[in-house]
């Protein structure tokens, strides 16, 4: 199945509109991405907790349409 790059994006940044959102697609099939995240709405979060969020807003794809996503967050400085 799989779930296109600006499909991803428009997501995380839909949840996140003050983010800085980089995507890669790793594999090249629309399955395995790694995503660099940073928002101010992350500031005072956990790591965990800021992962837990960008989860979140992918409305349960994980898993699903979305394979594996290497994920790294974090605050603007």
């Amino acid at each position: 199945m799989g779930m296109r790059e600006d499909d991803l994006k428009a997501m995380i940044e839909a949840a996140f509109p003050d983010a800085m959102v980089s995507i890669t697609d790793l594999a090249g099939d629309n399955d395995h991405y790694a995503a660099h995240v940073v928002s101010e709405s992350f500031r005072g979060l956990t790591r965990v907790a800021q992962h837990k969020a960008v989860y979140a807003a992918l409305g349960g794809r994980m898993g699903g349409e979305l394979h594996a996503l290497q994920l790294t967050t974090g605050v603007p400085s």
